[in-house]
């Protein structure tokens, strides 16, 4: 076991665009490490399988982050675990009041009757690539408008407001924004929202999310807010995110694209073994927990008050499949931790998994020969966002 002075977790420090931070896996090649985030608040870090799951879904760990390990280097945290509606922050029964009537809009049914819709909005961004020439931004033409108009569809959002989403995202998920300014655009969302839920609460219509909400639910308006806010902001944030990296990744690997081009069908499994190794591979700090007791994880004891933070690295961890550190879109698909584990698991999971199925079918059938207009070392990627994701992916065809 080792102990690091500084974290190293910093986008900007990665020696490759894909790969992981500078020093990372040096850092954990011989089990959890003590280390110290940009915000100066100590912590242990976990990079199992086992430890991770044992983090994220043991009772003697809350995911209240009041305090918690931040990339933030200064300011304060534009959400608090007392914000009414923030989820994310709550453990046992009052998060499952607040999840479960949400869970349902997001069953594998509902996903199921999606998917037309979802193919139309590939589709029709598709044909619009296509309508513009031979090159284009794949993160401005697909990456980021096709996962906003599918949430806010779910949600009963009228489509015109993406670009509000994705700014309120920035402010949200940005490493330098602050609460003032998240507020102003929450506020500015909260607008729109509020008009939604005016019409949803005359007509009873519980067709969508927010109409569930309104009609089906307990929550205040505080919580639905926030909740509508939450779910807006995470449904085409990581979604884009995990479909600009999936695609760069594939143009590295052609090897590995030529399987997805010869058999499409198998899109389902292909996806989960590129969540598993991509984000396994990108490696860094993730979700942190707070002991309120200890607890041994990994050999080590996290004292009550003391700090837990997951790294998804435990995704290319050998106790999960052989050659886990190896792509391999022939494999049969795994139980990894794209999605999170435990109670906090991704919510939107199965809307993702529709969502990137489509966009990688649907993106390589229409334009089989698409390559990176530059290499994808010489890529911008968003290095002002917690979330990592690339900032333009240029590709040409024909």
């Amino acid at each position: 076991m080792t102990e690091a002075a500084v974290c190293p977790v910093p986008h900007e420090n990665r020696v490759h665009p894909l790969g992981p931070p500078a020093g990372f896996e040096e850092a954990v090649s011989n089990g959890p490490v003590k280390m110290i985030w940009p915000n100066g608040v100590e912590g242990w870090m976990f990079s199992s399988y086992a430890g991770v799951r044992k983090v994220l879904s043991d009772k003697s760990f809350s995911a209240n982050r009041d305090g918690a390990p931040d990339m933030r280097t200064e300011g304060e945290p534009v959400l608090d675990s007392a914000q009414p509606g923030n989820m994310n922050a709550l453990d046992g029964e009052e998060h499952l009041r607040l999840r479960r009537p949400l869970s349902r809009g997001f069953m594998v049914k509902r996903m199921a009757e999606m998917r037309p819709r979802i193919q139309r909005i590939v589709d029709e961004h598709l044909d619009e690539m296509e309508r513009a020439g031979t090159s284009a931004d794949l993160v401005s033409a697909l990456c980021l408008p096709v996962p906003s108009l599918v949430i806010a569809e779910l949600l009963g959002v009228p489509p015109e407001h993406q670009a509000l989403f994705q700014a309120t995202a920035r402010e949200m998920l940005g490493k330098n924004g602050s609460r003032a300014e998240y507020e102003a655009k929450a506020a500015e969302l909260g607008e729109v929202i509020g008009k939604v839920v005016a019409e949803k609460q005359a007509s009873g219509d519980t067709s969508d999310m927010i109409g569930l909400m309104v009609n089906e639910t307990d929550f205040d308006m505080q919580e639905l807010m926030m909740l509508a806010i939450g779910l807006l902001v995470a449904g085409h944030e990581t979604t884009s995110n995990f479909f600009g990296l999936f695609t760069l990744t594939l143009f590295e690997r052609p090897d590995q694209l030529e399987i997805l081009r010869r058999d499409p069908s198998r899109a389902d499994v292909i996806v989960e073994e590129l969540m598993r190794y991509t984000i396994g591979r990108l490696g860094g700090a993730g979700i942190a927990r707070k002991a309120i007791e200890d607890v041994e994880v990994d050999g080590v004891t996290v004292r009550a008050g003391e700090w837990a933070v997951v790294s998804l690295h435990a995704n290319l961890d050998e106790e999960l499949c052989p050659h886990a550190s190896e792509l391999d879109l022939e494999r049969r698909a795994v139980s990894h931790l794209g999605f999170g584990f435990g109670p906090h698991q991704c919510l939107g999971a199965n809307l993702a998994r529709a969502e990137l199925q489509i966009l990688l079918q649907s993106l390589f059938a229409r334009f089989p020969d698409i390559r990176p207009a530059v290499p994808v070392a010489e890529m911008t990627f968003r290095e002002d966002m917690i979330t990592y994701g690339a900032s333009a992916i240029p590709v040409v065809w024909g």
